[in-house]
């Protein structure tokens, strides 16, 4: 069985779950607690980092982007990284401006402070980092809203990895009430399109220990 190791809560190993599901792919979850540092875990992935997908073959592959770029080559009929140079081109730039910056200047310090830390048992949140976050959040959000608002999907025409890359890490800052959808209606409309989608059934059904995500969360309708 084709297995991914993941966390609820990380957008990296969201993003593989609705590529796996996009491309109509079987898989089974299983949860694993990166701050145990498990060696059996640790000998297949050394950076101890989540998602790792393990193929029925036993072909291990870590780190989100290399697992989606092997999905797509593995399996083109349905294609989430585009078919011309062009598309390529900018759906892996929007997609690295999400895991990149927006994951170190949102993620970082929305999610990591405020469910990552109290998992691992590493403090209590700073308050200083929350305020850069939510701020960092703000801009983000336009830049969404404009993408939006000039294209049909954020790189283009086409749905992509990009979208999905956008929707797991805002996603997270959802669960958790973080995003002020009011603020940017066109990012709001997106989110909205995207979420609807049947591969992100199973990511509105996750729940945390701890916390309950606002009403609005799983609503097909918003």
């Amino acid at each position: 069985m084709r297995i991914l190791y993941h966390l609820p809560l990380s957008p990296y190993a969201r993003k593989v779950r609705l590529a796996l599901a996009e491309k109509r792919l079987p898989f089974e979850l299983r949860l694993e607690k990166t701050w145990d540092r498990r060696p059996e875990y640790l000998a297949m992935n050394p950076a101890g980092t989540v998602p790792t997908l393990t193929e029925e073959n036993g072909l291990v592959i870590p780190y989100s982007n290399t697992i989606c770029e092997y999905l797509d080559e593995a399996y083109p009929d349905i294609s989430l990284i585009g078919r011309t140079l062009g598309e390529r081109v900018e759906i892996r730039a929007v997609t690295s401006w999400f895991d990149e910056r927006f994951a170190q200047e949102v993620s970082r310090n929305l999610l990591y402070e405020k469910v990552m830390k109290p998992a691992a048992k590493r403090g209590a949140p700073e308050a200083g980092r929350l305020r850069e976050g939510y701020a960092a959040l703000r801009v983000h959000l336009t830049y969404i809203g404009h993408l939006a608002e000039t294209r049909k999907y954020l790189a283009g025409a086409n749905l992509s990895l990009a979208d999905f890359t956008a929707a797991a890490h805002l996603s997270c800052l959802d669960f958790i009430g973080d995003v002020d959808w009011a603020a940017v209606p066109a990012a709001k409309e997106w989110y909205a399109r995207i979420k609807s989608r049947p591969s992100f059934r199973a990511l509105l059904a996750d729940r945390v220990s701890g916390f309950n995500p606002p009403p609005h969360y799983a609503d097909l309708d918003f």
